[in-house]
């Protein structure tokens, strides 16, 4: 006698022709490229930020701000 596709130990309902498979597992992979790109992000503005180039790019803007309000 023997089993049924369904019944041979597999937990997974059987696919029908043209039915989209399940993707459980893709989440995670693009969680981990998220992370990744963000980290490396945050990275690069924390270099670009804490030098010269950084300082220069604050005092402008933050000269700029005071121009349109009027202050400086």
């Amino acid at each position: 006698m023997s089993q049924s596709p369904i019944l041979a130990g597999s937990s997974q309902r059987p696919q029908r022709p043209g039915a989209p498979r399940a993707e459980a597992g893709i989440t995670t992979a693009e969680y981990a490229v998220g992370t990744a790109a963000g980290a490396g992000l945050a990275g690069l503005l924390y270099k670009l930020l804490t030098g010269g180039f950084g300082d220069r790019l604050l005092r402008t803007l933050f000269d700029h701000v005071l121009g349109l309000l009027g202050i400086g």
